[in-house]
């Protein structure tokens, strides 16, 4: 039997020592270093899809952009 994602869920994940905060919930996936609050963020439709790349580096270049 399968959970359905109604909520989001939270879990940390240790890359290369730099721990991350990977959000899971109903809308995409989120992934943050933890202590932060800007972090990557994916539709569900971007991941199917493969804009993955793509969402990456407009996200990223808005970034550049703020700073």
């Amino acid at each position: 039997m399968v959970t359905r994602l109604d909520r989001p869920l939270k879990r940390e994940v240790d890359i290369n020592g730099v721990l991350f905060i990977v959000t899971l919930a109903p809308d995409g996936l989120k992934v943050t270093e933890k202590g932060r609050r800007k972090g990557t963020v994916l539709t569900w439709e971007q991941i199917v899809r493969g804009d993955v790349t793509l969402a990456q580096e407009l996200q990223d270049s808005i970034e550049l952009t703020m700073e």
